[in-house]
Order: structure tokens, then sequence, then C-alpha cells
């Protein structure tokens, strides 16, 4: 159980080159294929164990033909070798004894085999590995490790070590490694969760905090207009648990769209209160609508907005809560006992790792809180637990009615209806589209010809897209005054639009569940009906169809996994581009969760 490589340094360096650190990411190579090196009486059908003496050699410029009787078959075997090189010809003498390996195939009651191998053992199972290293140099690398009593001194149980040494040292059964026995897939996801959630908490590092916070959280659940949810409440005593301790918390807060996380990026300011926080926005608009809101509920505190238009001669260490966006990172902050950053991935972790630097003294960091609207499957939460601590939210303050449909081209002229009957109740509408500029390899209409439509048709209809330099600004204009807003993605993340009743989207197919639903989590943000158009020219669309069916994020997280086989996740089947060999976290929250389980009990794994 100790921390330490069991391999040579010489072997070390080699196993290295091929990415392999541990035991368990020798373990978890399992062979490409297997050859039947036992003795058999009958002709099996694939390559097998031949014991011959040869008869009679003849050749040819392009054929050497062996006339030879097979002792294990009890018959005659012709084996020959096209194209032959002249090493092929001194291997073989007449009268004498070989050990063969090759598949016998037999016409009117002749019988062949093309190509055999030369061998010197036999009476086994031999494993071949698919490795950067030589077959028979890996081979005694996994004889020489891969043993009973190594993979015990990992805590491995008995039933996964007999599993693993069945693998790679078969006794009597050949494995096709596409389609191996339930209980040898299960140990295989489990070695590689548990190999890969070790490394994530043995990267975790610990730093002393600035300060242990305490504040009385009753007082400000108190003196909200509402009530909070359980689960807003669980995340809340999360964040209290964390900042009195004197290290410093690192702590994820994952809610659905709508889950009311900014009553606990308030409620941690308010714990930490004159001891001071920062929030970091990803934009000008969100951090306005964090600023108006934290300007309600803590009015005991001197709260400021940073924005690039905010003078940079301005003294920002005389507040006590500073919300600002990513011109933070270039201003003079005091120390501050906690940070958080809002819509994390928005920000590349150089921007993160900054904010935190700068606000550090010596060996000490300020507690450290990142939140996040996309939802997240279970199982990845339960990984991401290895190296961070994770809150979720999966509640809602209130349930959102949202009415959604997938439509193709016919249903156009309802939709146009439904757009004026929204329209004439004073309600907004979002068409989103998949390109700006048209394209000619592109199906669908993009947003700078669908805007000619939109614009003869209704009034104040508004258009922004990613290169707009003035796309914040269109959209607090469109807020306020706006009938049909135009955009692309931009919009996926951070604006409120309380008179937003309907989105459409276009090509709705071409995204992933999750992005859909962020979309979609921008109507009915105050209660309102709201409605979601999936326009496609799909005709079936089980995938948009399955989305229809539910508004909870976590089940879209959890489905688009699944659809997608692992997707764009923190690692395995990955956008990141490494991949889990045998972990499909879509189906194996079970395994997980035992391995986190196991984790958590300490054991000195390595």
């Amino acid at each position: 159980m100790k921390n330490v490589s069991i391999f040579t340094q010489k072997d070390s360096d080699k196993l290295a080159k091929v990415n392999i650190n541990t035991l368990f990411d020798l373990a978890l190579c399992i062979p490409n294929s297997y050859e039947d090196l036992q003795v058999y009486t009958h002709i099996t059908g694939s390559s097998q164990f031949l014991d011959v003496s040869i008869n009679s050699i003849r050749k040819s410029d392009k054929v050497l033909t062996l006339s030879m009787f097979c002792h294990n078959l009890g018959f005659t075997v012709e084996a020959n070798f096209f194209s032959y090189r002249p090493y092929v010809l001194r291997q073989f003498v007449e009268g004498e004894r070989y050990y063969l390996f090759g598949k016998v195939l037999c016409t009117s009651g002749h019988c062949k085999v093309s190509h055999p191998k030369k061998i010197d053992t036999f009476g086994f199972i031999s494993s071949v590995y698919k490795c950067k290293i030589k077959n028979t140099d890996f081979k005694k690398l996994i004889t020489k490790y891969l043993t009973h009593i190594n993979l015990s001194d990992l805590g491995l149980n008995s039933t996964f070590i007999d599993n693993l040494i069945e693998i790679h040292f078969p006794r009597s059964q050949v494995y096709d490694k596409n389609d191996l026995p339930f209980d040898m897939i299960n140990t295989l996801k489990y070695i590689e969760l548990y190999n890969h959630m070790k490394i994530l908490k043995d990267k975790k590092r610990y730093f002393k905090s600035h300060k242990m916070l305490k504040a009385n959280i009753d007082y400000y659940k108190d003196s909200l207009e509402f009530k909070l949810t359980s689960d807003q409440i669980n995340a809340i005593s999360d964040v209290e648990s964390d900042l009195l301790k004197d290290t410093a918390a690192k702590r994820m807060i994952v809610g659905d769209v709508g889950s009311g996380k900014t009553m606990v990026i308030l409620a941690s300011a308010f714990i930490s209160g004159k001891d001071k926080s920062i929030l970091m926005a990803p934009t000008t608009i969100l951090a306005n609508q964090l600023f108006d809101e934290a300007n309600k509920i803590l009015k005991h505190l001197n709260i400021a907005l940073v924005t690039n238009k905010t003078s940079k001669k301005e003294d920002l260490s005389k507040y006590d809560f500073l919300i600002g966006t990513h011109a933070l990172l270039y201003r003079d902050l005091p120390n501050v006992a906690l940070v958080m950053v809002d819509e994390q991935h928005r920000f590349g972790t150089a921007q993160r790792n900054l904010l935190e630097k700068l606000v550090s003294k010596n060996d000490k960091r300020p507690h450290y809180l990142q939140f996040s609207a996309t939802p997240i499957p279970r199982t990845q939460a339960m990984i991401d637990s290895s190296h961070i601590d994770v809150s979720l939210i999966t509640q809602t303050p209130f349930k959102k009615d949202i009415e959604s449909t997938v439509i193709h081209k016919e249903d156009f002229s309802d939709l146009l209806l439904h757009i004026e009957e929204e329209i004439s109740h004073d309600r907004q509408v979002l068409i989103i589209y998949p390109l700006v500029e048209e394209n000619e390899a592109f199906e669908y209409q993009a947003l700078l010809e669908g805007r000619l439509f939109w614009e003869k048709n209704f009034d104040d209809v508004y258009v922004t897209h990613g290169k707009d330099k003035d796309k914040e600004k269109v959209l607090e204009q469109f807020r306020d005054k706006g009938k049909i807003l135009l955009a692309t993605t931009v919009v996926e993340v951070g604006i409120s639009l309380p008179k937003l009743s309907t989105i459409i989207i276009v090509g709705a197919e071409r995204l992933g569940l999750s992005t859909l639903h962020q979309l979609r989590g921008r109507v009915s943000r105050t209660g309102l009906k709201g409605y979601c158009y999936l326009y496609t020219n799909s005709q079936k669309s089980p995938r948009l169809e399955q989305f229809c069916k539910t508004t909870n994020g976590f089940d879209i997280a959890a489905l688009d996994l699944k659809f997608r086989k692992s997707g764009d996740i923190l690692v395995g089947r990955e956008q990141s581009g490494e991949s889990f060999k045998f972990v499909d976290l879509a189906e194996d929250e079970d395994i997980v969760k035992s391995v986190k389980e196991d984790l958590t009990k300490k054991l000195e794994l390595f």
C-alpha cells in the first residue's frame, strides 16, 4: 500500500515512454488478442498448435511447400510459404520435428496451412499486446510485475486480482477484448476509475487560508423576502463549513439555469463581510445584474462594480465586496478573504489562477469558490470531487412552465401566428441562428439572411452575434424595448430577459443537449409561460424528442452523456482528447460511487 513505484528505474523509463506510470496503468493495457497454443487433436477453425515432422520439402521461385505429418491431429498437412525469403527455407530440414502455429483449412480431404509460425513452447494461451514496446519485451514486463502479491499490495480484493490475472494469463479460454465477461469488464472499469481518481486526489493542493470566516448566516436567510430551496441551503452550509477552516476552500457550486446560485454567491459574500470578497463575472451585463442584487440584499456592505469603464484611480481597498469583469485582473486589488468566479468555464484557467494569485499573500490563499450554470451528471460530480469539493443545486425556486416542441418547415406559418400572439401581449421572442453569414455548404439560413425577413415583417427587431462589439448594449436595448432578438449562441449564458417567453433554435440538432438547455433557460425566468421551438430539417430526431420531455438540467446532462457516449466532460471520451478505455460515464454511476467510497476511506494505494 505504499505510494512508491515498484518498477525498476530501467523498466520505469521504458514504460514512461508509452505513458505507463503505475502498476494500474500496466494492468489496464490488456491483450489485443490471444494465441491459443493448447494441444488439440482436432481442427479448431482458428490458428492452433501443430506438432509436425517434415516428410518432404519442395521449392520453386515463388512457393515453398512442406509436406508434414501432424502428430496431434494424426494426419498429413501441407504448409505453403508464398514469395518466401531464403531464411524461411533455412528453418526446416527433412525428417526433423517442429512446433508450428497456424490455421488449418481442409478441402476434399486435403489439408493446408499458409505461412505457419515456428514456435518454441506450447500448452498454454499466449497474450498478444499492441504496444509501442516490442511484444516479447512487454510480455516480460507484464509477467514480472502483474502478480498476485503486487496487485494485493495495491489494496485490490481477490476477485479483482483473479479477474486481472485471467485477462492477461488465460488458463483455458481465449477472450475477445471487445466482448469480455461482465465481471472482467467491471474489474477494468473499477481499476481505471480508481487509478484516475487517485491521481486527481494526489494533485489536490492545500494552502493556509488568509482567515477563518464566520457569520450568523441565519440573519442573512431571515433578511430575504423569499424562502430558499433545500439545495440552496445545503450549498450555503457547505460554503459555511469551508470558510470556517484554516485551509483555503476550493469548491465548485453547480446549479441549473434559474436555480438561484446568486443567493449562494451573496450568502458567501455575507459570511466574508468586512474581511472582503471579490466576484468575477464573464460579462458586464451579468456583473451589473449581480451588483444590483448585492446592493438590495447586502446593504451593510460597501460594494463596488469594476468594469473597463471604472476609473483606474479608484481606491478599491475601501470596499468590502468587489463585483467585476476580467477588468479586475488589471487593477490593484486589496487582500481579500474570499474569491468567487461566476460562470467559471467562461474564463481560462490562467485568468482564474491569476485572480487568485493577485490576492494571495506569501503561502496563504483566499478561499476560492467557482460557480457554473452548466449541470453535470452525478457521475462527473463524484469524479470532480476527487480534486475539488462540489455542491449541486438541482432544484429551482419555482417550477418553470416551458413547452418544448420539435418543428419543421411545414410548421412555419403556425410559428408566425404564435410569435404575433406573444408580441401582442408585450412578450419577447428570441431566435437563435447557427451561423452569422451565408454558407453554401450549410443547409440552414444564416442570421444576416434571416434578418431581412424579420425586419420587413416586424417592428423592434434587434440583431447581435459573437463578433458584435456592441452586443452587450444591443442586449440591454432589446431587454428594455425590443420585440424580437436575432442572435447566435452568444446569449447562452448570463442575460436576464424577464419578458422573454419564446425561443426558437434553428438547426437544433447541431447543438449539444446541454447547450440547448442553457438556451431554453433564457425563457420563463420569472414564472412566465415559456415556449421552446427546436427547428430542424431532420425528419427523425429521437435525441431532440427526449430533450423536450424534461426541463431538469441534470437529467439533460445525463441524457447528453448517454447520446454522446461520455461526451464533453472532465476526462474520458471527451473533447479534451484523452479517453477512458473501459468506463462509460453514462452507465457506470454505481462503479464511480464505489470507487469514491473506497477513496474516501483513504486507502494508501500504489
